[in-house]
């Protein structure tokens, strides 16, 4: 993975009450996720004819699949469930009612899970969000339920619903989940959590009062009004709380997927796995085994009409509750009793009179879906699939790209490809019959806008509020993710009628470096700096670097630096010549801060011609996952402030990833990475030794590390460790016990408990003003057992809770310190506040 996103701050509530002035510029980029469950192999091997051969409309078109797709067809069942964020949802009731009852289901996650920690990486905020998106998509595709989400930022715990709903945009919250309700129309809705407060997640019981609240309104044409130009009123019948234990109406679950013969456990099971970054990567719950033996959902209803003995009760599930339905109903009906699976094109004809039929019915959101999952299942029974394929993934505004399209038929039905579309522009110049066996190419030239928007995802295009993202196009809000780049319809003529299908162009790359990958809009230039932060102390000149990066060969323009006129640069801008794609330039400027302490945002700017670029480029890279590609805007976060620090030298040890070595880089010291086993031999020289965070959660054998660690603080150094997770016991040289205590006001009072102990006084005099412009909280799982040798040094808590003592420690050992604290300095440091460098440059400095 590269680096963090300069400035990305945390989703701090203390970030937004500052004035955060969001840095990032979004722009559609993926797959159209309304489709996403159906057409999820678009580009997975099917059967090779010759190198041209095209790839499958899904993965699994066999008999059983696609009489399994013929069934959902079917079936107008709708379930919601609804939570709060990444990993609250039951994913064995999602894979039981998409999968075994062939229902519409999705999952509803209020947030996208940016303010959680990561145990993969040091991806946190924003770009955690990202990838906990593409978990979530990817955990559907094997659950087989469809994936929402609202404008809600997960700003970290919240111990009091009443809280997260004043955080949250409340009311633009509510205006999300009744725009789902009335896109997706579900018949019921299920929450996770119950609506009475309790001991549990702030977040959690707001997802289930807002989705109670939503289930009153969505029928209402008087609510939110505007959402009416496209969609219309939706009354679900029934809303529950689902959790475990008696009491309600008890669901059975169970059974086997009838494509695979996997265990609808098993599924569920390697869909809850795939929130890696959670760390349920070896995941092996519900009983462990992924027996397919049923078990017991319990329901309890929230509002709505009372069921008996089936949360479908009173619903009609088939295609009887439109208007021209019955005629859909019998025919599939018809289909299904005399189903072809030796012969899939025998199935064809009257898969073509139902569609005929379903061109009688009203369209919404629901039969749009439909007939597009109608026209796949034709496809797939006349053996017809495509590719549109591009020989590189990125494209840069105001240049042409080639495409070649390759369609294939397999049955000897005759099939005709019309047209090809981009936007509703022809692509394609003529028209082409297919035949059996023989793939058809043709190629297309696309011209991208000069105003294309770059790809980055659509909910961090503006600057965010204080508890939500803003969208400026609302129909998004039904996109899990960015629409395509470039939409493709492909339309053929089958039997007299003309089917459209789907696509994008892809760069094939199987499962190399993320997999294949859809075509995306970048700059022809990119800007870093290296780093989110850049320590300045007033009236200090120090030199800031933006390296340019350059996509396209033959590159010419100046740069610059924006930044407040209270702050002075030279020179004011410096041309650049770049020859090569791929090639960097640094660009040094000299940046002299004012006397007043101050922070500042200083964003790189390049211009070529007569276009200004002000973009990062930063990638989101995890094995389970595609690859995601993002363009923020190109900033540093300059902090000026008095800060000194005695260390020199100073190791880091990672744990599951932070931006401590950058930070401590900032400050002036010779940083360490050390990886592996650490010895004596690793230490010599060394003034201090920071743990990253979680690294007694997620490090192997630190047995042998922790003695070379005792030994150096017994000689001298000092040992600083960072937060790791709750029930845990950590060895000597600490002998401390952890708690699940935390401080989630990150404006809680930090009474000073040693207020002469030299961590609060030497190199930087630490007063209660440094605990001021914390982002998301104070600290996390703080100890609330010690040796006696340890010194609590603060004191905070949490409004109308117990004082917590744990949340910095520190004890003599031998010559030198040991050193704990939960207080969250790895997302304190990459926030740039001015106190916590402050504090963390004394922890290192300890008898220095």
């Amino acid at each position: 993975m590269i680096g963090r996103m300069p400035f990305s701050r945390p989703a701090g509530r203390a970030v937004s009450r500052r004035g955060r002035s969001g840095f990032f510029l979004v722009m559609p980029s993926r797959e159209l996720p309304r489709l996403r469950h159906t057409i999820a192999g678009l580009l997975a091997a099917c059967v090779l004819v010759s190198t041209a051969m095209p790839r499958s409309v899904r993965a699994d078109s066999t008999p059983a699949a696609v009489l399994q797709e013929l069934r959902s067809f079917q079936n107008m069942g709708t379930v919601l469930y609804v939570a709060a964020h990444p990993d609250d949802e039951n994913t064995q009731m999602i894979c039981y009612l998409a999968r075994g009852k062939n229902y519409r289901t999705a999952y509803l996650s209020l947030t996208r899970g940016d303010g959680g920690q990561n145990v993969l990486a040091g991806d946190l905020d924003e770009r955690l969000g990202v990838a906990r998106t593409q978990e979530l998509i990817a955990a559907r595709k094997l659950d087989g339920g469809q994936q929402f989400f609202t404008r809600a930022i997960d700003f970290g715990f919240s111990k009091d619903y009443q809280e997260t709903l004043s955080i949250w945009n409340k009311d633009e919250v509510l205006a999300d989940i009744v725009r789902i309700i009335r896109y997706f129309q579900p018949d019921v809705i299920v929450t996770r959590f119950t609506t009475q407060p309790g001991g549990t997640h702030g977040h959690h019981t707001a997802s289930a009062v807002l989705a109670a609240e939503a289930f009153k309104i969505a029928g209402d044409k008087n609510a939110y009004p505007e959402q009416l130009k496209t969609l219309k009123p939706w009354q679900p019948k029934r809303i529950y709380m689902n959790r475990g234990g008696g009491g309600g109406l008890q669901m059975e679950i169970g059974g086997e997927h009838p494509v695979s013969g996997t265990s609808l456990n098993e599924l569920a099971i390697r869909s809850r796995a795939m929130h890696k970054t959670q760390g349920f990567d070896n995941f092996r719950g519900f009983g462990g085994g992924g027996g397919g033996g049923p078990r017991s959902e319990s329901l309890n209803l929230l509002d709505g009409a009372p069921a008996t003995n089936d949360i479908m009760e009173g619903v009609d599930t088939t295609w009887n509750r439109l208007s021209g339905g019955s005629d859909v109903a019998t025919l599939v009906g018809q289909l299904l009793e005399k189903f072809n699976t030796n012969d899939l094109s025998a199935n064809v004809p009257l898969l073509l009179k139902i569609r005929t039929a379903l061109s009688n019915v009203p369209i919404d959101a629901v039969t749009s879906e439909k007939r597009r999952q109608l026209d796949r299942i034709i496809a797939d029974c006349a053996g017809l699939t495509f590719r549109s394929q591009v020989s590189s993934a990125e494209v840069v505004p105001g240049e042409q790209f080639r495409v070649k399209h390759v369609a294939l038929i397999t049955s000897k039905m005759p099939v005709r490809w019309v047209s090809s579309r981009l936007s509703g522009t022809e692509l394609l110049k003529a028209a082409a019959d297919l035949k059996p066996g023989t793939p058809v190419e043709q190629e297309s030239q696309i011209t991208v806008p000069l105003t294309a928007s770059l790809s980055h995802p659509y909910w961090l295009r503006a600057d965010r509020a204080l508890g939500t993202f803003r969208v400026d196009d609302l129909a998004l809000i039904t996109e899990p993710d960015n629409p395509p780049a470039f939409p493709l319809e492909h339309t053929f003529e089958i039997g007299g009628q003309r089917i459209v299908l789907q696509d994008e162009p892809v760069q094939l790359k199987g499962d190399v470096d993320g997999g294949d990958r859809p075509a995306q809009v970048i700059p022809p230039i990119s800007m870093s700096f290296g780093s989110d932060v850049a320590v300045f102390v007033p009236g200090s000149t120090r030199r800031i670097t933006v390296q340019l990066t350059a996509a396209r060969g033959n590159l010419a323009g100046r740069v610059q630096l924006e930044l407040p006129k209270e702050w002075k640069v030279s020179p004011q801008r410096q041309d650049f010549r770049l020859k090569e794609a791929g090639a960097n330039h640094p660009v040094r400027f000299t940046v002299t801060a004012p006397q007043e302490m101050d922070s500042a945002k200083i964003v790189a700017s390049a211009t070529i011609g007569s276009t200004t670029f002000r973009h990062e480029r930063a990638e989101v890279r995890y094995r389970h996952l595609p690859l995601q590609l993002l363009h923020p805007l190109a900033a540093i976060r300059a902090v000026n402030m008095d800060v000194q620090i005695a260390a020199k030298k100073v190791g880091y040890i990672p744990g599951a990833g932070d931006d401590i070595p950058a930070a401590l880089r900032q400050l002036g010291c010779d940083v360490s990475v050390l990886e592996g086993e650490v010895t004596t031999n690793h230490l010599a020289g060394l003034d201090a030794v920071v743990i990253g965070v979680r690294a007694f959660n997620v490090r192997t054998n630190f047995g042998p590390t922790l003695a070379s660690l005792a030994a150096f603080a017994e000689a001298g150094g000092t040992v600083v460790a960072q937060y790791n997770r709750a029930n845990n016991t950590l060895p000597a040289p600490f002998g401390l016990r952890l708690s699940g205590a935390r401080v989630t006001d990150e404006t809680a009072e930090v009474r000073l408990l040693a207020p002469e102990h030299p961590v609060l006084n030497k190199p930087n005099r630490i007063t209660a003003a440094d605990f001021s412009g914390w982002v998301q909280e104070r600290g996390l799982y703080f100890p609330n057992q010690w040796e006696s040798r340890f010194t609590p040094i603060l004191a905070c808590n949490d409004p109308n809770e117990q004082s917590l003592e744990g949340g910095l420690l520190v004890a003599p050992h031998g010559k030198g310190h040991i050193v704990y604290t939960g207080l969250s300095f790895f997302r304190q440091l990459p926030a740039g506040v001015p106190g916590a460098y402050r504090l963390f440059a004394n922890l290192v400095s300890l008898g220095k």
